[in-house]
């Protein structure tokens, strides 16, 4: 089932996700349909909040060209190591029509639990490490935009209360958004 995507400025975007106690076929659930959601998007990762779910789950797959076959699915993830600097050109299922360029950790390891409560560690860089780190701050209730320069970030509110107050909807991300 395909799910509404949360759009910023949501408070639900905001609010720091709860850890995941019992992971159940509920659980497997809700990760089936973020990612028939995420897929749909397209995107190439989401996280719970952005589906309205106050939960520590995240999806990603960055393979476009085997979609399903690649899917990382992690339940109450955890960046246990970050190394390195990277900028790298983000945009976001949840921010509409806006991309910038952020800075973020070159290389991290993560640890979590995937939807059958097995134990999964993940040691990434290039784009998997930055998309690992753009989900795992939407479950602390923080938004890429967070991460830029206050006049950039400003310059994008403007432009998003001025579409919503003259009832024009801003045109959706172009490319590959996490």
């Amino acid at each position: 089932m395909i799910l509404d995507i949360l759009k910023f400025p949501d408070p639900v975007l905001r609010t720091p996700a709860r850890p995941v106690e019992a992971i159940t076929g509920e659980t497997a659930e809700l990760v089936q349909n973020m990612l028939e959601t995420m897929y749909a998007a397209p995107g190439i990762g989401l996280a719970a909040p952005q589906v309205g779910v106050s939960q520590r789950i995240i999806v990603l797959d960055l393979d476009h060209e085997n979609p399903g076959d690649n899917v990382i699915k992690l339940v109450n993830p955890m960046i246990y190591e970050a190394e390195g600097e990277v900028v790298f050109e983000e945009g976001c299922l949840s921010v509409v029509d806006f991309t910038a360029e952020v800075q973020r950790a070159e290389r991290v390891a993560v640890s979590g639990y995937d939807d059958n409560g097995d134990e999964v560690d993940i040691e990434a860089d290039g784009l998997l490490a930055v998309a690992l780190q753009h989900e795992i701050d939407h479950l602390d209730g923080k938004l890429f935009i967070d991460r830029i320069s206050r006049l950039k970030r400003d310059l994008y509110v403007r432009k998003l209360k001025k579409s919503i107050r003259t009832g024009r909807e801003m045109p959706e991300n172009r490319g590959v958004v996490i």
